[in-house]
């Protein structure tokens, strides 16, 4: 992933791994690095990316305004997609709780289940995404996205 990357302009190369992500305990910190670290980059983990897509949650969710739209990146790389989509950011944390030991999934399950209902309340649902086959699957690919930006 980092190899080809190069050429995003917001591209930084990975620092440490974070020793504490907000709202969570250090067992369940410690868990998720292991998982990011067992995993190779191909599979869409690697060291810090649970903290990235938690970040990116919580910035979108901080954004004034009643309702919000979803958002893409110009730029198609993962570590953009991840930073500036929330539906990516949230495919993430899933496949991080999925491999979790029972007690860190079930306080980092807690924690986006007040991000989830936040998320459910201030964006709108798509009615149309249903026919588009990549927008299938889990609830929140199934709002409305903000295509301004991109015209």
């Amino acid at each position: 992933m980092f190899t080809d990357a190069g050429h995003c302009p917001g591209y930084r190369p990975p620092g440490l791994w974070p020793t504490r992500i907000d709202r969570l305990s250090s067992r369940t910190v410690a868990a998720i690095h292991r998982e990011e670290c067992r995993r190779p980059y191909d599979e869409g983990l690697w060291p810090g990316a649970t903290a990235t897509a938690l970040e990116t949650c919580r910035s979108f969710l901080a954004l004034p305004g009643r309702w919000l739209y979803l958002r893409r990146d110009y730029c198609a790389c993962e570590l953009c997609d991840l930073r500036h989509d929330i539906a990516v950011a949230r495919d993430l944390l899933e496949l991080v709780v999925s491999r979790l030991p029972p007690l860190p999934r079930r306080e980092l399950e807690a924690l986006l289940a007040g991000l989830d209902e936040e998320l459910w309340r201030r964006t709108v649902p798509d009615p149309f995404a249903h026919r588009q086959p990549h927008r299938r699957g889990a609830w929140w690919h199934q709002r409305l996205y903000d295509l301004d930006h991109l015209l």
